[in-house]
């Protein structure tokens, strides 16, 4: 291919370029736990073979006067991509953390394409796998999609499932696919966040101008009122200034069965009961550190998916956020669950994911100095961004070695200063934390006390006199247990 070769990137991945900063590095990283030893030359095939066949992974973003532009690397060498690594001893845990933690506080080399797999071929019997990818080149269900291709069902190479056929020119760089009902939507926001930005941020600037959009009577004004007027969350020690050092930590592994049967139990989603267990052991990280807990909400930006099945394995980003109160102040667990749940449903039908997508379409369509000044706007009134992911329920394998466990950690926009990720995988649920160093320089303490939190709601369920009609309320379970002590 020519050196020439250029494409115009979306907007939308525009904006994700735009966001690195040193203190929060758009890139997405993740860690692959391996029961057997990789062959070195064995995960190279791996990657030429079925990584590059997705022709963006050969591309550089190059930002220019007159925009953003995927640049094909004419000097592409994947020795520049996959390095091997050498662990301190005891090479275990404790050492691979440190060394995921250094990583996600390194940028990727700006004239190269931005991924980076690092193999560290002796650690716990086994071997590991970390990779770092740039966010402008897809969001989280995409890249899952990109990682299960390159694994297989056996160790004797059969593939886990199809693997994407990414025909050259044939990528879909549109802010979202105009499906159903959005479709609208999608256009009404894109037109509302270049307002935005061309009225140089007014309606954040001025909340009273925001209140006078209600009157037009629908939902979508209605959310920009609603994201215009939004105060910030609780003040808390998790919340300031980030500096570039970071800290990844993840907790030893939840049965999936366990955290499914607790949603039947009590009428929530799997989601609700994983979002609560997270919200107590944050109250509890609170708690330890000597602070007040009484009435403190923490806000949450948690991403949603705007991209149909059927495209999940295109590259690029297509997915909105909604804000998401985590009530730290409950200490009953039932109870906590049940208000995560009612804040869950408040969202349901939001069009916050949709409005998002399309201020951060046109984030990357103006200005730059705009769009950082919008992206502090919208930050500051979170206080962390939380992912859940649903990855494969089934063992899988990556060249030749069988998969023990993986784990990923989202980037922080603006000023967060924290990162929640959970992964299922394999009939488990994992859990990992990646913060700053100077917000939060222990997170090992706070993801310590994720399953606990979640046994507090499995011990309620057990109390809890049976059978059931109807899920007890939170008052009645919070009987049982000081029954129970």
């Amino acid at each position: 291919m020519s050196g020439n070769k250029r494409e115009r990137m979306s907007s939308v991945d525009t904006a994700w370029l735009r966001m690195d900063r040193p203190s929060n590095l758009m890139m997405i990283c993740g860690v692959l736990i391996l029961r057997e030893r990789v062959a070195f030359a064995r995960l190279k095939k791996t990657l030429s073979d079925r990584f590059l066949r997705f022709e963006r992974f050969g591309q550089r973003p190059i930002e220019t006067p007159g925009g953003s532009f995927w640049q094909t690397d004419d000097e592409f060498d994947i020795a520049h991509h996959l390095v091997r690594v050498a662990l301190p001893e005891p090479a275990g845990k404790a050492e691979l953390q440190a060394f995921v933690s250094a990583l996600v506080s390194t940028p990727l080399d700006p004239a190269r394409p931005l991924w980076q797999f690092h193999l560290i071929e002796r650690f716990e019997g086994g071997s590991a796998v970390v990779v770092r990818i740039h966010h402008c080149y897809a969001d989280g269900i995409a890249l899952i999609q990109v990682m299960l291709s390159l694994t297989d069902a056996d160790r004797a190479g059969n593939a886990a499932g199809p693997v994407p056929p990414p025909r050259a020119g044939a990528r879909d760089d549109r802010v979202a696919e105009p499906v159903g009902s959005l479709a609208g939507a999608v256009e009404f926001a894109r037109r509302a966040g270049s307002t935005l930005i061309e009225k140089g941020l007014g309606l954040w600037q001025e909340p009273s101008r925001a209140v006078a959009l209600a009157d037009q009577g629908t939902a979508l004004t209605a959310e920009i009122v609603r994201l215009a007027t939004m105060g910030e969350d609780s003040a808390t020690r998790f919340k300031g200034k980030p500096a570039i050092a970071k800290r990844v930590a993840w907790a030893d592994p939840v049965p999936l069965a366990e955290v499914k049967a607790i949603g039947r139990a009590y009428g929530c989603s799997l989601n609700d009961v994983l979002l609560s267990s997270v919200a107590g052991a944050l109250r509890s990280y609170l708690k330890r550190h000597g602070d007040a807990v009484d009435g403190v909400n923490l806000r949450a930006l948690v991403p949603v998916n705007l991209r149909p099945p059927d495209k999940a394995y295109k590259l690029g980003n297509r997915f909105g956020l909604v804000f998401l109160d985590l009530p730290l102040g409950i200490a009953n667990p039932v109870e906590r669950l049940y208000a995560v749940r009612a804040n869950m449903e408040a969202l349901k039908g939001s069009y916050q994911p949709v409005l998002t997508l399309g201020i951060l379409a046109a984030m990357g369509a103006g200005p730059k100095m705009l769009q950082e000044e919008l992206l502090a706007l919208l930050a500051r009134n979170a206080t962390a961004v939380m992912t859940n992911v649903p990855g494969p329920q089934q063992p899988l394998f990556l060249a030749g070695a069988g998969i023990a466990s993986m784990m990923f950690w989202v980037p922080q926009s603006g000023d967060i200063g924290i990162g929640v990720s959970i992964l299922s995988y394999d009939g488990v649920v994992q859990f990992g934390v990646v913060s700053d160093r100077h917000l939060c320089p222990d997170p090992d303490l706070l993801i310590e006390r994720f399953a606990p939190e979640f046994e507090q709601l499995v011990v309620a369920t057990l109390l809890a006199p049976w059978p059931w009609v109807t899920p007890p309320d939170a008052q009645a379970m919070e009987n049982a247990l000081f029954a129970a002590q």
